[in-house]
């Protein structure tokens, strides 16, 4: 059986493989039933209805994403970026990502309505990949959520940037002596820096920014109505933060020209360093920086907020799977995993590192291993996302029965983990030659960080389970366990026969949005 396999004749139930001990090899969950409609499921104890409780609407879940990603990548870690690869390389490379997301959240929208069940993406890659790899999965996301919490709570953002930036482009502020901007810092100093070397580097940047549009999927387990709440949320986050970054960074690249000495300190929680700071210093604007760090630390402590979600509901789906100590899925009568909220806040104490000497040095160590760690999590989305399809069809499934379908299908997910594959060797090849400085064994490490620590855990959890198996066959993944009701067919056709008599414009904004 090849890993993709092959279509089979014959085989066992996926209703026998549901009901399979846990304890063997993938882990699974006991097959509970989802209504199509409420999203309760049926059959549960009591001890399993209080684990999570399922409340969360699709504004819920939308904000979760929107202030998760909305933080320091954005605000602060582009001004590194601006000045590594220069404008066009910082809008190109965030565009690039934006459309590797594009496929990513789909893919995760697809199973999360599909299986919306605690751990998402993790649960997924255990599922349909090989439970090694969803360990490692898990605890690398988790372990990117706990230590992006200092960052966080340390920076600010902008809000109302764009506004402002359209204004001071177009030569608006009467204390700005440059008058109008336009494009003259895409010719000087240019738009390109430092070569193709320099529009690698900003890669680990944009994917640090854009962590946490797929919370929007870990959130489907406590979703009220996940099949009508999930698919809305998906898309709308999506195109929320990817035209919020490409729109904002395009005008910082306009107003903020990319040899700005200042630049050079943009890390960590100096703001003074941020390029949506230095776009007001250059206008000579006294008030709105000030006003900017009150009313954007407000924002920031919302990010803090998606960064102990993450990282807390990730520990807890590890402990149902038995792969961590069972403290940490502890919940409470409040439907709070109490345990793992409370080592999330203890790594939220890491903030106060940064007054120390060397608080610059520990948030570099801390954003290189976040921002590629994010490419290794979604790269394993679309791949489960492939293997869910190659497995959907070998066990005699249709397409029709799926509820909410990617829009770029199993294609957008093969192009989706393509475009991952690229960002990890560009990766690579930064860390082995670094921008500006020679070869060492600490650029190296400090750029390549994430990958050892998910190859750590994936072969510590072989040595511990002593599997030796390198994925699970198609034949044998689980399509039941955490399904919804499975008699949806007549309903999902009645709702394509209705939008199918739609006019165009409303066909294509349910499709975008």
């Amino acid at each position: 059986m090849t890993f993709f396999g092959k279509r089979r004749e014959s085989g066992g139930s996926d209703v026998e493989k549901a009901s399979a001990d846990p304890s063997e090899g993938q882990g699974r969950m006991d097959p509970k039933v989802l209504d199509p409609n409420t999203g309760e499921t049926e059959g549960l104890s009591q001890e399993q209805e209080e684990v999570l409780h399922r409340k969360l609407k699709g504004r819920h879940m939308q904000m979760i994403a929107i202030g998760g990603s909305i933080g320091t990548g954005l605000f602060v870690g582009s001004g590194s970026a601006l000045q590594s690869g220069g404008p066009a390389s910082l809008v190109i490379d965030f565009i690039i990502i934006g459309i590797m997301l594009f496929f990513t959240v789909h893919a995760l929208g697809e199973l999360a309505v599909m299986y919306p069940v605690a751990g998402a993406f993790y649960t997924y890659s255990c599922r349909f990949i090989d439970p090694a790899w969803g360990y490692a999965m898990g605890m690398n996301y988790a372990f990117n959520w706990l230590v992006v919490l200092p960052l966080e709570l340390t920076a600010a953002a902008v809000i109302g940037f764009i506004i402002t930036a359209i204004i001071i482009n177009c030569g608006g502020v009467p204390t700005d002596n440059r008058g109008y901007i336009g494009g003259r810092y895409w010719h000087t100093p240019g738009a390109f820096r430092n070569g193709f070397k320099g529009f690698c580097s900003v890669f680990v940047t944009a994917g640090f920014a854009f962590a946490g549009t797929e919370l929007v999927g870990l959130a489907a387990a406590e979703a009220d109505n996940p099949r009508k709440s999930l698919p809305k949320a998906t898309k709308q986050v999506f195109w929320r933060i990817s035209l919020f970054y490409i729109v904002s960074l395009t005008l910082v690249g306009l107003i903020v020209p990319s040899d700005d000495s200042r630049l050079l300190n943009a890390s960590g929680g100096n703001t003074a360093a941020s390029p949506f700071v230095i776009a007001f210093q250059l206008a000579n604007i006294a008030v709105l920086p000030s006003i900017f760090n009150v009313v954007i630390t407000l924002a920031v402590i919302s990010v803090a907020n998606s960064c102990t979600y993450g990282s807390t509901r990730t520990l807890h789906a590890l402990a149902e799977r038995h792969m961590l100590p069972s403290w940490f899925g502890y919940v409470d009568s409040h439907g709070r995993p109490v345990f793992s909220l409370i080592i999330a806040l203890l790594f939220g104490c890491l903030a106060f590192i940064n007054e120390a000497a060397a608080g610059e040095e520990i948030f570099n160590w801390l954003l290189a291993l976040s921002g590629l760690s994010q490419f290794f999590t979604w790269a394993s989305i679309n791949l489960a996302h492939i293997r869910f399809r190659h497995a959907w069809k070998l066990q005699g499934n249709s397409l029709d029965e799926i509820p909410f379908r990617a829009a770029g299908g199993i294609i957008g997910s093969y192009m989706g983990f393509g475009l991952n594959c690229l960002v990890l060797v560009a990766q690579f090849y930064i860390a082995i030659s670094p921008l500006g400085s020679p070869m060492s064994a600490k650029n190296f490490f400090q750029n390549y960080l994430a990958a050892f620590i998910i190859l750590l855990f994936y072969l510590g959890y072989k040595f511990w389970k002593r599997d030796w198996s390198w994925y699970i066959k198609l034949e044998d993944i689980d399509l039941v366990t955490g399904r919804r009701e499975l008699n949806l067919g007549e309903t999902l056709r009645k709702e394509r026969e209705e939008r199918a008599g739609w006019p165009t414009w409303k066909k294509a904004w349910h499709w975008f949005c």
